[in-house]
């Protein structure tokens, strides 16, 4: 019950921080709280038991895009601020789509559920046939490099093409926050 409880804070304190980034003017603060969100997020999923899927969310969306998007702000100075008159539609689509999230939840099987095929035939398989199959003594190790090898590949390219989104809006508005003058410099 105790996991329960603190499933439902780290949820309900992630969706305030989403309240106030969706409210906030300052690009600055928001991805401060974007970062908190996604350390919120990740004590969420260790709390479930997902060690590995928390460490994921704390590197990528709490270290690595925190940090892209601060970068980001730097690079192109605080020029850019949200419109007031879009807040309101995004946020409403924001709350819409949790609700539809939420609700699809309704379906979802109870976690730790021992009657989940789940853990009548993968889980069981992977356990007396991956060491054998793959060669690695962990299974997890085995899991995420060869079963599940085309996902792992899948979310490094994501990784990825975040990482060269922002090194083309880095290189777009060079240091000083205005879009092209680096390409300039050299044609004057």
């Amino acid at each position: 019950m105790s996991g329960q409880l603190l499933g439902c804070a780290l949820l309900t304190l992630s969706a305030v921080a989403a309240v106030i980034i969706a409210r906030t003017d300052n690009l600055f603060s928001a991805a401060l709280l974007a970062g908190m969100s996604s350390l919120l997020v990740a004590a969420l999923f260790l709390s479930l038991d997902a060690p590995d899927v928390a460490f994921t969310e704390a590197a990528v969306g709490a270290g690595v895009s925190t940090i892209f998007f601060l970068t980001t702000i730097a690079a192109t100075g605080r020029q850019y601020a949200y419109a007031p008159s879009r807040r309101v539609p995004g946020l409403v689509l924001a709350a819409a789509t949790g609700w539809l999230l939420f609700y699809s939840m309704l379906d979802f099987p109870w976690l730790g559920d021992a009657s989940l095929a789940l853990h009548d035939h993968v889980a069981r398989y992977y356990i007396e046939h991956s060491a054998a199959e793959v060669g690695p003594p962990n299974v997890v190790t085995s899991v995420l490099a060869s079963y599940r090898g085309l996902d792992t590949l899948g979310e490094v390219c994501v990784i990825f093409a975040a990482g060269v989104g922002v090194m083309i809006v880095l290189g777009r508005f060079g240091h000083s926050g205005r879009a092209g003058q680096s390409s300039r410099r050299g044609e004057e």
